[in-house]
């Protein structure tokens, strides 16, 4: 049975025409929760009535909080320790590497670049959040300021940092953890292989709680559509409109620059080759159910050999999310502008790193944005309640930078195709 559909003695007993994958369910929440939500704001009696359930969609948030350490902890532990089992084939895995944060840097740095511009949360009806009493939010943080706030609070007082959920701080240790590790070689291999499978416990455990999406999508709506009613609807559209120009830039300009002035291929060929691995992942919404077809069409289509392709793109679909790192950036942000914060620069680095290190985290979890957007948003004391107007509109985003994630993976395998092409002329 597939994670994402129910167990089929559920399925038997469901009348005809319900959907019965969590996809399916959660657009069938969002049909219910909108107009319900709507119907609220217009009577504070029905609003009322309907507490329990928005109870749900508290319920969903405070579990969705629970994982986002454990989550970080073992993502980013395998991810590491991964690129150091793969970087002994030779320099390809290290090439992977580097490309995989380059470009996953561009895409968010693009996404802070245009929501700064566009700023789409200006004037948004977000209003009825509560803040956080600690909200750092609220308080303009320099360069310095954060640089601080790592080396100072992170490396000086790691363990109050981390029993305060200082983000921040649980990625910068899981890091040099994983470093280390590395470092040390095959004789700590039994506690990568322990991490390993506390990763698969883990997106177990965040499987089988995402079957509270659909009703806590329909609480979240109808608390955020009661207290804002249909303006919140109509603001989300120049949220969307940044979101989806954002992932137009760089999944056909930045992307096929990358193909022609790095991987030396005409960025018309590399299209028409991807052409059926980016049907797939409009389709689906899910880069690792893309995967076979993306190796094979840019096996037979780009002619990049089967070792590359076999070793790069299935690292991609793990750890380079050019779309979701920079849809995430976007999101904090327009969260942040529509409740009246003012992110400085540090903060607005802080919500680069954390977009980047999420991206390699939402590997494996369904409906990931909402999942790994939370460490983005609490990275920054941005309130979560707010994930519920945002997925509102999650799905067609979720196609759509789905295809970049899948597009960014391609053009990896163009790339390190022709630097390994390269590498003995240029010994």
């Amino acid at each position: 049975m597939s994670p994402q559909q129910l167990p089929s003695a559920i399925r038997e007993r469901l009348p005809a025409g319900v959907p019965t994958s969590l996809t399916g369910l959660i657009g069938l929440a969002l049909l219910i929760g909108t107009p319900l939500g709507l119907a609220a704001h217009a009577s504070d009696a029905l609003l009322s009535l309907l507490a329990p359930i928005i109870f749900f969609g508290d319920l969903f948030i405070a579990c969705l909080k629970l994982l986002i350490v454990p989550i970080i902890v073992t993502s980013l532990v395998v991810g590491v320790a991964n690129v150091g089992d793969v970087s002994r084939l030779g320099k390809l895995g290290g090439r992977a590497a580097a490309y995989y944060m380059g470009t996953t840097a561009i895409a968010a740095t693009l996404g802070l670049v245009l929501v700064n511009l566009i700023r789409p949360g200006d004037g948004a009806s977000l209003e009825g959040y509560d803040i956080p009493a600690k909200a750092e939010a609220g308080r303009d943080m320099g360069v310095g300021d954060m640089l601080m706030k790592v080396f100072g609070n992170t490396l000086l007082h790691p363990i109050d940092s981390l029993r305060e959920g200082d983000i921040i701080t649980v990625i910068t240790v899981t890091l040099l953890f994983g470093l280390g590790l590395i470092l040390i070689g095959e004789r700590v291999a039994p506690v990568v292989d322990g991490f390993k499978r506390l990763e698969r416990i883990i997106m177990g455990v965040v499987h089988n709680i995402m079957w509270l999406a659909p009703i806590g999508v329909v609480g979240l709506l109808i608390e955020a559509l009661g207290k804002s009613g249909l303006g919140l609807l109509l603001d989300l559209g120049k949220y969307c409109l940044t979101v989806l120009l954002a992932l137009g830039i760089h999944g056909f300009i930045i992307l096929p620059l990358i193909v022609l002035l790095i991987g030396k291929r005409k960025p018309l060929e590399w299209f028409r080759g991807i052409r059926p691995a980016m049907a797939v992942a409009f389709s689906t919404s899910s880069s690792a159910a893309t995967l076979p077809v993306t190796i094979q069409s840019v096996e037979e289509n780009l002619d990049v050999p089967t070792p590359v392709a076999s070793f790069v793109l299935p690292l991609g679909a793990t750890m380079n999310m050019d779309g979701t790192a920079l849809y995430e950036a976007i999101a904090a942000l327009f969260v942040a502008q529509a409740l009246g914060f003012d992110l400085g620069m540090g903060q607005q680095l802080v919500v680069l790193i954390t977009a980047m290190a999420a991206s390699v985290g939402a590997a494996g979890i369904p409906s990931a944005g909402i999942v790994t957007m939370v460490m983005v948003f609490q990275s920054v004391g941005l309130p979560l309640e707010p994930l519920g107007a945002i997925y509102a509109v999650d799905r067609v985003l979720d196609m759509c930078r789905t295809v970049v994630n899948v597009m960014g993976d391609t053009a990896g395998a163009v790339v390190l195709t022709h630097l390994e092409d390269s590498a003995p002329a240029t010994a």
